[in-house]
């Protein structure tokens, strides 16, 4: 239903982009501040976010071959000022992760955080926590050897 609006030329494009922030953003991060996501994941979201913008931006026509060409990946983040979408969902994951260290041990939201499973665990790699995930985002932001608690 979206698509039209995002491709319509009728449509300014701050106004798409407005779209795109209220309307398509909240469904596909619904739930992220729990996920614990790997890199085909984020190279999916990548994807998503790039193909929405190109949508809203259109072709670009370049001069030098006269011919109406796709926006390269930094084009389009130029123009996109707000954060990319894996941004968005390390700030959320961050929030909650206070918001939920805030709560007290009594709570189950906060056992289930900090907890630590019990009995054995399947072969191969173990996957990514939600604790690891948030003490990689503060060394990305450059908190490291901190206490994320």
């Amino acid at each position: 239903m979206v698509q039209n609006l995002l491709t319509s030329s009728l449509l300014p494009k701050n106004f798409k982009i407005k779209i795109y922030i209220t309307i398509i953003l909240p469904v596909v991060l619904y739930g992220c501040e729990t996920w614990s996501p790997t890199l085909r994941d984020e190279h999916k979201l990548r994807v998503f976010e790039n193909r929405v913008l190109r949508r809203i931006f259109g072709p670009k026509r370049d001069e030098v071959i006269d011919e109406w060409r796709k926006q390269d990946n930094e084009e389009l983040n130029d123009m996109h000022s707000s954060p990319n979408i894996f941004r968005v969902i390390k700030s959320r994951r961050m929030r909650w992760a206070g918001y939920v260290a805030r709560m007290g041990e009594r709570r189950v939201v906060c056992r289930v955080l900090v907890g630590k499973p019990e009995g054995k665990r399947p072969l191969g790699r173990p996957r990514l926590r939600l604790e690891c995930n948030n003490k990689l985002d503060l060394e990305e932001v450059g908190c490291r050897g901190m206490d994320w608690i």
